[in-house]
Parts: structure tokens; C-alpha cells; sequence
């Protein structure tokens, strides 16, 4: 059989490390690599080097080179007295995507799960408690997956935020979608969330 170079075996095996990436996967993209321009190369891994330096902002948890991101050090985004909860960098992500948005976030990195040994230490709430007094924030919205888990993140965090609104995003159904393909908990998530166009 014939015995490839260990530098592809090595790469081969770390890029497997991945998510969602198998041996196999990773053995053609490595295969593509090995034909890159040796400059390309360098390049690409040089953009993977400088991840190692990527830290958490020490205010909400999003990514960034410095100690607090661009949106915890923005005054117009501070002034907005308005502070989003997601679960994930994913979740905030989406959020900004969407361009409606304006205000400061938090990440939990996740939600309440006793029986996994999560519990609100683990994710930082008392610190969201802390910046919410900090910023003299005036709403605070819930952008918490709808779960058993994330509705009991909800309510815990709203227990513990005396005096400020508490909001949690609606959940329903998408743009073009079809009653009968959604799942039960869509819809009523869907009823629960309805609100008059008549008044």
C-alpha cells in the first residue's frame, strides 16, 4: 500500500477534528490544499495561526482582539439602554445580520440544564445582572431558544432582573411557511405570540 507524506496524514487528522468533518472529508480537502500555490498556503496558515489570539470580551463573550469588542465599546450602541440575551456567537450573529438591532449583548454560552451540571453560574448571570445595573440598561430582551431548558433560562433570568423590562422574542411561524408542515410547538409558540391588526 502505498504510504503518503506524514504531513498529509498530519493535516489530514486535524482538519478531521472539525465538526462535522470525517476522515474522508478531510482527506480530499487536504488533497486540494496540496495543490494551493505554496503562497496560498502560507496564507491560509498564517489567517489559522492568528486565531490562537482571538480572546472573549470580557463584557459580553463575543469575539475579538481586544479586551472588549466594537459593540461593548460603542457609546451609541451603550445609549440605547437596550441589551439582547442569546445563548451563542451564533445567535448573536443572526441577530446582527438582520440590521434591526442597535443595542449591547450577552452571551450565556448556553442555557440551564441541572442535569447536565449547567447551572446560572456556569453562565455568567449574575455578571448580565451586573451590566445591567452598569448601563442603566432599560430592556432587556430574551433572543433564548424555545426548549424546556431555554424557557426555564428565561424565567430564571427574568427573576432576577427586578425592575427592568423583561422581553423575549417571538417564535412562530416563518415567512412562507405552512401550517401543515410545522411541528406542534411552532404553532403554539405561533397562538401564544399573536397580536391584534386592528387596533
Amino acid at each position: 500500500m502505498i504510504k503518503l507524506p506524514q504531513s498529509i496524514a498530519d493535516a489530514v487528522e486535524n482538519f478531521s477534528k472539525l465538526p462535522g468533518v470525517g476522515e474522508k472529508t478531510a482527506f480530499r480537502q487536504i488533497m486540494g490544499l496540496v495543490n494551493w500555490d505554496p503562497e496560498n498556503l502560507e496564507t491560509l496558515a498564517f489567517s489559522i495561526q492568528k486565531l490562537s489570539q482571538i480572546k472573549k470580551c470580557v463584557e459580553c463573550g463575543l469575539y475579538t482582539e481586544t479586551d472588549r469588542c466594537a459593540v461593548c465599546t460603542s457609546d451609541e450602541r451603550q445609549d440605547a439602554k437596550i441589551l439582547c440575551v442569546v445563548e451563542s456567537i451564533s445567535d448573536l450573529m443572526a441577530i446582527e445580520k438582520s440590521q434591526n438591532f442597535n443595542g449591547i449583548y450577552h452571551v450565556l454560552g448556553g442555557v440551564l440544564n441541572p442535569l447536565m451540571g449547567i447551572g446560572p453560574h456556569d453562565l455568567k448571570i449574575d455578571r448580565l445582572v451586573d451590566r445591567v445595573k452598569k448601563y442603566n440598561i432599560e430592556t432587556v430582551i430574551l433572543a433564548v431558544n424555545p426548549s424546556v431548558e431555554g424557557d426555564a433560562t428565561c424565567s430564571y433570568i427574568g427573576q432576577q432582573l427586578v425592575g427592568v423590562q423583561v422581553e423575549r422574542i417571538g417564535f412562530g411561524i416563518p415567512m412562507g411557511g405552512s401550517l401543515e408542515y410545522l411541528d406542534p410547538l411552532t404553532i403554539t409558540k405561533a397562538l401564544e405570540n399573536r397580536k391584534s391588526i386592528n387596533s
